[in-house]
């Protein structure tokens, strides 16, 4: 069950509305907490898990949750008119929803077409979907725009290959919207490394191995991701860039 979440004496982002997705645990769920702590309004979503992401939401001074699998354009748009419904505006959306198959990249025929088709619907076509759909909405007040990719997308590793390359796709995506939607809208992305999420927790080996290998010993936190995707939303004069948190595990492989 989510702790309550209070805001902070000084929130940096009072009266403003934040959309993220896949926030019913793990990485989205400390992003929004993180959010809500600076004064942000905050819609929760997930594709499946409801209760948890009401569980989320209620812990939140301010906040809705919107059950939405963002690789649905109709569901899509129910997500960004409920968000206007509840707040009357958007200023940040945080691109989180992803999914994955484990496959070893070396097992080629396990990788079906309708595995790929799922992954880069839901990790690439999902994201631009909901991105591009926000573009009038951010441009009202000026916002932002960050996704959520992975090392596996700027390193030869990942669960699968599918998922690398669609993560490899949404960093390239960030810095091509990033040059078209300014000067008002700021696109950037957080590549996080391994990360101890419910994903994640039977990982054992994998975790070890960067606790071994990693410069800071250990793999990430959700809250170590939530504080990098606050500290790309706040800073004013960053755009198309893709902010690597890893621990320096990239440095060492």
């Amino acid at each position: 069950m989510p702790q309550s979440v209070e805001v902070s004496a000084q929130p940096r982002l009072d009266g403003q509305v934040a959309i993220v997705t896949g926030s019913s645990s793990g990485i989205g769920a400390a992003i929004a907490a993180a959010f809500a702590r600076e004064g942000a309004k905050v819609v929760v979503n997930s594709a499946s898990s409801v209760e948890r992401g009401e569980q989320v939401a209620a812990s939140l001074p301010e906040a809705v949750y919107v059950q939405c699998d963002v690789s649905q354009a109709d569901q899509r748009q129910a997500l960004l008119d409920r968000t206007i419904a509840a707040f009357g505006r958007l200023d940040h959306l945080i691109n989180n929803a992803g999914t994955t198959a484990v496959i070893p990249h070396a097992d080629l025929d396990a990788v079906s077409d309708e595995v790929f088709r799922r992954i880069l619907d839901v990790n690439l076509l999902g994201t631009w979907g909901l991105s591009r759909s926000a573009v009038p909405l951010l441009n009202e007040h000026g916002g932002t725009i960050l996704n959520v990719t992975s090392i596996a997308g700027v390193r030869p590793v990942g669960s699968s290959i599918p998922y690398s390359v669609s993560k490899a796709a949404l960093n390239q995506l960030t810095t091509l919207m990033a040059k078209v939607v300014g000067p008002k809208i700021r696109v950037n992305a957080l590549a996080p490394g391994l990360i101890a999420t419910p994903w994640t927790e039977e990982w054992d080996a994998q975790h070890a191995s960067v606790a071994r290998t990693a410069p800071l010993g250990r793999s990430g936190t959700p809250e170590d991701m939530a504080d990098a995707a606050l500290a790309l939303t706040l800073s004013p004069y960053t755009t198309g860039q893709v902010l690597v948190s890893d621990g320096g595990l990239t440095l060492k492989v």
